[in-house]
């Protein structure tokens, strides 16, 4: 129980960092989309989402599943000489995928840009973002390294503090002199090539790049092959609406569709952060035969995502007029109609927690590739019937369907393959008591609250306290609970002693009381 609780402990650390990074980070990407939105019509804004759109699946088919593998393996071995050859497996893998595909993305950019696009820019733009392709692919080997060494810290400054804010200050530089479009492909590249560099100082000073090593390319390939698929198929469901909407549709409808998603997207900054160190951590319990442990862990994890997040949620959906004209401005107005509904679909996601995840540590990587392909098949089908007719509204639709449809297969068969579920009684009475009590107050408040700069952080914090005071009314606490509360007192140096008395106290081996949750 003690290595349980150190275990959890040092996750609810790194995600403590990792959260800040990432909140960072998050609005970095979404001030990206904001300066791209305000400075550029929203047909403008439209085109240079479908092309970041090609880029990501680009790089996401380049890296081959092995970003997750080379986190999986390099904590599994000790010596120098494997861990340096994980990360070089990596890159033998990745670097020549990444250069083929920009081949091809240069070679066809006029083709690519005739059915996608509907100005003369994207032909430079495609190219810009071709170029770009391998720099991002060995940037994102370098992470995964940085992470199988569980540095929280070096993972947040390279991936979501210095890469945004370089790409945000490049874009709002380049907009601003009136470069278009091309302006974003610029600072892509350049941002990725001072990224790499960084990225990998930085894994040099965990571990020396150059020296002996044994390449592990055989194990990381039967790792990441039904990953390949799996994380193709995950990156598809969050861009082939996007893809598809500028091959149907209008660039315009593009940008109401890509203003509502970032927002929406938000909803997985917690879940993110507490990802970084949950990989590594699970496989290596997995690997010492503490499946319990994992199954724990991974319940009260799930939980306080769902607990944290709910609060910008229930933002979302109750003022999304507000939101959108807070964030993008008058011009994005129609975004607000879809903006709850992908808010529904990214909480659910989110609420799922680290699911996937699990299954890698496990090992179980095929039912990720099953559970993705089968929701990719339906992603597709509905946008094939929903967007020539309705569509930014179909598309919304059909990325709900399919994240709530991936996450039913993935969490029904961890549940009945190896017992693991985030319920149990006390959590069910969490997951209920959030949404029926806060919904309802949330819809009353919104006749009377606008959202605005003045009222935005208020409502998040008196939301947020809200829902600790029903979580705890409701019984949703468990014993694991008091290590996120150790923490909480530990980073603040504020004792809570009234919350401690809503926890239930843990029980040691031996079946007595432990007297860590003592309320006084």
């Amino acid at each position: 129980m003690a290595d349980q609780a150190r275990e959890l402990s040092a996750l609810l650390s790194s995600a403590a960092i990792v959260m800040v990074g990432g909140i960072v980070g998050s609005a970095a990407q979404l001030a990206e989309r904001v300066v791209i939105g305000r400075l550029l019509s929203p047909d403008a804004y439209g085109e240079v989402s479908v092309g970041l759109a090609l880029l990501t699946v680009s790089v996401t088919v380049a890296l081959a599943g092995c970003t997750q593998g080379v986190s999986r393996f390099i904590p599994r071995y000790d010596a120098t000489e494997d861990r340096r050859g994980v990360w070089i497996s990596g890159l033998l893998v990745a670097m020549p995928l990444s250069f083929a595909i920009a081949t091809g993305m240069f070679h066809f950019a006029e083709s690519i840009a005739s059915h996608l696009f509907e100005t003369a820019e994207a032909v430079t733009f495609v190219r810009l973002l071709a170029v770009a392709l391998p720099f991002v692919a060995a940037f994102r080997i370098a992470v995964a390294g940085i992470r199988g060494y569980e540095n929280t810290v070096y993972r947040t400054i390279a991936r979501d503090l210095l890469d945004p804010g370089l790409r945000i200050g490049l874009i709002a530089a380049l907009l601003l002199a009136g470069v278009g479009i091309v302006a974003a492909g610029i600072a892509y590249l350049l941002a990725a090539v001072i990224t790499l560099l960084v990225a990998h100082y930085f894994l040099a000073r965990l571990m020396p790049l150059v020296g002996e090593f044994r390449t592990h390319v055989p194990e990381l390939l039967r790792f990441s092959a039904p990953l390949v698929v799996s994380t193709v198929v995950s990156i598809l469901l969050t861009r082939t609406d996007t893809l598809m909407l500028g091959y149907f549709r209008t660039s315009y409808e593009v940008g109401m569709y890509d203003a509502a998603y970032p927002l929406a997207g938000g909803l997985l900054v917690v879940l993110s952060a507490f990802g970084f160190l949950y990989l590594p951590i699970a496989s290596r319990l997995d690997a010492e035969g503490e499946r319990d442990a994992v199954d724990d862990i991974y319940a009260t994890t799930t939980k306080w995502v769902y607990v944290v997040t709910f609060p910008a949620f229930l933002l979302l959906v109750v003022f999304p007029e507000d939101v959108i004209a807070l964030v993008f401005g008058p011009d994005y107005a129609e975004a607000a109609r879809v903006l709850p509904l992908l808010a529904v679909g990214f909480f659910l996601s989110a609420a799922a927690g680290r699911d996937r995840e699990t299954l890698s540590a496990l090992g179980a990587t095929t039912w990720i590739a099953i559970g993705n392909a089968t929701a990719l098949v339906l992603n597709i089908a509905v946008n094939l019937v929903l967007i020539p007719q309705y569509g930014f509204v179909g598309a919304s639709i059909a990325s709900v369907t399919s994240l709530v449809t991936l996450h039913l297969i993935i969490c029904g068969f961890l549940a009945a393959k190896y017992g693991i579920t985030p319920f149990s009684p006390s959590a069910s009475r969490c997951y209920v008591s959030l949404p029926v009590v806060l919904l309802p107050l949330g819809v009353a408040a919104s006749s009377v609250v606008t959202i605005s700069l003045v009222t935005l952080v208020p409502f998040l914090v008196v939301a947020g306290l809200a829902s600790l005071v029903i979580v705890a009314v409701a019984g949703g606490l468990e014993a694991n609970d008091i290590v996120v509360l150790d923490l909480l007192e530990d980073t603040t140096g504020i004792d809570v002693p009234v919350v401690r008395r809503w926890i239930p106290e843990r029980k040691t081996e031996a079946g007595e009381i432990g007297d860590s949750k003592s309320p006084n």
